[in-house]
């Protein structure tokens, strides 16, 4: 009783040209009987078969196809007899992202995220433990991944004291000292304002897109923005802080009221979230928690770069 034994051949990508070449060298129907191609990426059926005593076979395809031929004219082969393979699972095998890609393809290193190792650990089979173990984990960091508002609730109060454009201090009262954090983010919404401001970026004369109207496709008069007087942020001073107390000297130089609009909603937001502000006072040369005299730094008093 001769037992066969199935093995396996690794047979390249065959076009319709290839097979019009092989008809043309040994045309067999038995061969193309036993050749069941559908697509050259989707399952399909070939016979391979191998006697116990049989030599090994060669490498060469078409000499594997003679010798297939002539072994296929003396036997009688049936469905039984045929191997399907699924060719995208022999892909996903062997090419360079399946189990035996090349050296130069890493894996995953859990030991490069030893904190992504602790949160999963053993639970990529178990989802619900995995969904334990990371909202455990983000109850621990919540103060880190959620901040809270730290400002005031109540509205910051807004009053003008014979404000003069050319030359005036801006007084900022905080409830409390504010810490160099706040002070920090202070200097710099001050900063970029006065840099949009010297830029000629808050020029109400020229708000050709936030006045025009809204259900129509917006379009911008080039030629007038450029022919429109321009305006410009001429000076500004350092912040000067005494205790809970802040005060900054400007030189808008033209009366753009559209440049303290900008200033008190930064400034709003900045109290509502941040550090709550009590109040901003535009203009005037005095404040009633300032002292002119207080200029040492032991005493709570100090000054930032703007």
């Amino acid at each position: 009783m001769n037992v066969l034994q199935l093995s396996t051949i690794q047979l390249p990508l065959i076009f319709s040209s290839t097979f019009t070449q092989l008809n043309h060298i040994n045309s067999s129907p038995n061969l193309f009987t036993s050749i069941k191609l559908r697509s050259s990426r989707k399952p399909c059926k070939y016979l391979v078969k191998a006697g116990e005593n049989r030599p090994p076979k060669s490498t060469d395809l078409l000499t594997q196809i003679r010798e297939l031929e002539a072994e296929g004219e003396d036997e009688d082969h049936d469905d039984n007899d045929l191997i399907d393979i699924d060719w995208d699972k022999v892909e996903d095998e062997f090419s360079p992202k399946g189990p035996f890609k090349g050296e130069g393809e890493e894996g995953m290193d859990y030991d490069k995220d030893p904190e992504f190792a602790e949160i999963l650990g053993d639970s990529l089979d178990d989802p619900a433990k995995a969904r334990s173990k990371i909202e455990e984990r983000m109850k621990k960091k919540r103060d880190k991944i959620l901040q809270r508002k730290t400002g005031s609730a109540t509205p910051m109060r807004v009053t003008f004291n014979k404000f003069d454009f050319n030359n005036s201090y801006i007084w900022i009262e905080f409830y409390h000292a504010p810490l160099e954090k706040d002070i920090r983010m202070i200097c710099d919404t001050i900063r970029s304002w006065h840099i949009v401001g010297r830029l000629g970026g808050c020029n109400s004369m020229n708000m050709q897109l936030s006045q025009s109207i809204t259900d129509k496709r917006p379009s911008y008069d080039d030629i007038l923005g450029a022919n429109i007087e321009p305006t410009t942020f001429y000076n500004i001073s350092d912040l000067e802080i005494q205790d809970n107390v802040a005060r900054i000297w400007v030189d808008i130089g033209t009366s753009e009221p559209l440049l303290l609009d900008i200033l008190i909603n930064a400034m709003t937001q900045i109290s509502s979230d941040h550090v709550g502000i009590k109040q901003m006072v535009f203009g005037g040369s005095e404040f009633e928690n300032w002292s002119p005299s207080l200029t040492a730094e032991d005493e709570g008093y100090s000054v930032h770069k703007i």
